[in-house]
């Protein structure tokens, strides 16, 4: 993409956070969206669950991408938080769709986070992009919160879902909580292990997301996850193996239902999501395995 101006919600987050440094650093103008006043030419006001977004910001920008979102693993899923979840994502992306609709001059792309949460648990059945949502609170939200940006699509933007897996990274999300227990020695399967998961490495993620904003042909629902998934098993020898650390610990099921509550399902889950479409747009990836995925978080 040229030197362009792009809108990013969510830049303080994990994933925004390295979106936006890469964005930079290839010399784009990033303008992000923040929940207070706004204070300079690179920040615009919105209230994503009050659906308030200052449309003058917008004004120009080429590109938006939408990775706001309360975290789903960072408290129990009480009803209150439950709510919580969906407001921040559902509410949010409406507001930016229809802002983002009703601009004189829209910008050419709408890049959305959404979640391979999407499927539910796949078991050891493969899934691509074509396989319908699976049943729970995850899938229901992933559901209603790409629904919520209809306005941009019906508005004639190239509107894109990024069904992102589990980011492998140091600094925040699930992996940020795995290494600590790994470096000391405390890692290990959770339930039986055989619960296949998708990752992602943030680098890949990173540049995933950009070739979602460069790739004309892209839109609809598009897979951010490795090519080859594997079981909670796999992955817990390989961090044993590339951290140097025994994994002679495993979290049974029901420790883990009565901790986490209803998440635990998804935690045991199995999703076996592969990036059909991102593989067949060209895409490449730069930390493919579990091993070097986990190297480069160090």
């Amino acid at each position: 993409m040229e030197r362009s101006r792009i809108v990013v919600a969510g830049a303080s987050g994990l994933i925004g956070g390295a979106l936006v440094r890469s964005l930079v650093a290839d010399g784009h103008e990033v303008v992000r969206l923040v929940r207070r006043s706004a204070h300079g030419e690179d920040e615009v006001c919105w209230d994503p669950v009050g659906r308030y977004v200052d449309t003058a910001g917008l004004a120009g920008c080429d590109a938006v991408v939408n990775l706001a979102g309360a975290g789903v693993g960072d408290h129990r899923w009480t009803a209150a938080y439950k709510k919580t979840i969906r407001d921040s994502r559902v509410l949010g992306t409406a507001a930016l769709a229809e802002a983002v609709a009703s601009l004189d001059a829209p910008p050419r792309v709408f890049v959305c986070g959404s979640a391979i949460g999407y499927y539910g648990d796949t078991g050891e059945r493969a899934v691509d992009e074509d396989a319908p949502p699976g049943d729970g609170f995850l899938p229901a939200l992933c559901v209603e919160w790409e629904r919520a940006a209809a306005p941009a699509r019906e508005a004639g933007v190239r509107t894109v879902f990024a069904r992102t897996g589990l980011v492998v990274a140091r600094e925040g999300g699930a992996w940020g909580r795995l290494f600590p227990l790994f470096k000391a020695g405390l890692g290990g399967r959770l339930g039986d292990g055989r619960q296949f998961w998708s990752f992602i490495a943030l680098h890949d993620e990173v540049a995933a997301l950009r070739h979602l904003l460069d790739t004309k042909s892209l839109s609809g629902p598009v897979n951010l996850t490795a090519p080859q998934p594997l079981t909670n098993r796999e992955i817990t020898a390989a961090m044993g193996r590339v951290l140097s650390r025994p994994t002679p610990f495993a979290v049974p099921a029901p420790v883990l239902r009565a901790v986490l509550g209803e998440m635990a399902g998804d935690v045991l889950g199995s999703a076996r999501v592969v990036p059909k479409r991102l593989l067949e747009s060209g895409f490449s990836f730069a930390f493919p395995g579990i091993e070097d995925a986990v190297r480069a978080a160090l």
